[in-house]
C-alpha cells in the first residue's frame, strides 16, 4: 500500500512539475505618483511685461541664475520636481534671430528625442503668436514653446522634469504638466 501510494504521489509531483510554466520574473515597477486637482490662479506679476495662469500646485519665482536677465522667472511644481524655466526679451528688429535660437534650443534634444512635434500657437485677440515644441523620447526637456506678439515681446519657455530622463517613469508626470503648460501658454497676455 505504501509503495503504490508513494507512487502516485510521485506520479502526481512530475506531472504537476512538468505542467508547471517558465518562470517569468516580474516587470520593474514605478512609485504611484498622486496627481492634484487641476485649478489656476492668475499671476499677481505687475513688475513683469506678461501674465499668465498657473496651476494652484506652483509658484513663481525670480530665476536668479548667474545668466538671468530682468523678466526672467521659473515656475516651480516642487511635488513632481518639475520647473518651467520663463525667458523674455524685447523684440528690437530681432524676431527672426529670437525665434532661430528658441528652435535651435528646442532641437538640440533632437539626438534623444523619439520626435519632435511642432505646433503653431495663435491668439490674435490677445496679441500672442507662437510656436509648442512638443518632444517625444528620454530628453531633459519634453515641451518647449515661445510666444510673441512680433513688435514688442517675446517670451520663451521650456518645461524640465529634475530627474534622470526616462521616459517610462516620466510619461505620467509629462502628461500631467503638459495641460498646464497648454493652460499657461493659452492665458498669456501681454501687460505692457
Amino acid at each position: 500500500m505504501r509503495k503504490i501510494l508513494f507512487l502516485l504521489s510521485s506520479l502526481f509531483l512530475l506531472t504537476a512539475i512538468s505542467c508547471k510554466r517558465d518562470y517569468i520574473p516580474k516587470p520593474r515597477g514605478y512609485f504611484r505618483i498622486s496627481f492634484q486637482e487641476k485649478l489656476y490662479i492668475k499671476t499677481d506679476q505687475t513688475a513683469l511685461p506678461y501674465q499668465f495662469e498657473i496651476p494652484v500646485y506652483g509658484k513663481i519665482v525670480a530665476d536668479n541664475e548667474r545668466l538671468a536677465e530682468p523678466f526672467w522667472v521659473n515656475l516651480e511644481i516642487p511635488q513632481h520636481k518639475a520647473e518651467v524655466h520663463l525667458s523674455y526679451k524685447n523684440v528690437e528688429n530681432n524676431l527672426w534671430k529670437l525665434t532661430e535660437e528658441s528652435r535651435e534650443l528646442a532641437y538640440k534634444h533632437s539626438f534623444k528625442a523619439d520626435a519632435i512635434d511642432e505646433r503653431i500657437f495663435v491668439h490674435p485677440e490677445k496679441k500672442v503668436y507662437g510656436t509648442i515644441y512638443r518632444i517625444d523620447g528620454n530628453t531633459a526637456s519634453p515641451l518647449q514653446f515661445y510666444l510673441t506678439d512680433s513688435t514688442k515681446h517675446f517670451l520663451r519657455g521650456a518645461l524640465y522634469i529634475r530627474e534622470i530622463p526616462n521616459i517610462d517613469s516620466l510619461r505620467p508626470v509629462i502628461d500631467f504638466l503638459t495641460p498646464d503648460v497648454i493652460h499657461l501658454i493659452e492665458t498669456t497676455e501681454w501687460t505692457r
